[in-house]
């Protein structure tokens, strides 16, 4: 379950994000740049790394196909 963001700043949802959706360069391997349809998590994340949306909300949107 990811961190609220009532318990933390943005720099600790940015290392959140950083560690649960890391880059490996190698698209085929992990799957997250077809998730995230193209997109960066940071990118993705942007709003629950700025205190704007809770993760799970942001997430929800990805998980529909």
């Amino acid at each position: 379950m990811a961190p609220l963001i009532q318990d933390t700043t943005a720099e600790e949802r940015e290392a959140y994000i950083k560690q649960r959706h890391p880059c490996i360069a190698d698209c085929d391997m992990c799957g997250f740049c077809a998730a995230f349809r193209g997109q960066a998590a940071e990118v993705v994340f942007a709003d629950y790394i700025a205190g704007l949306r809770e993760y799970e909300d942001t997430a929800s949107e990805y998980r529909r196909v």
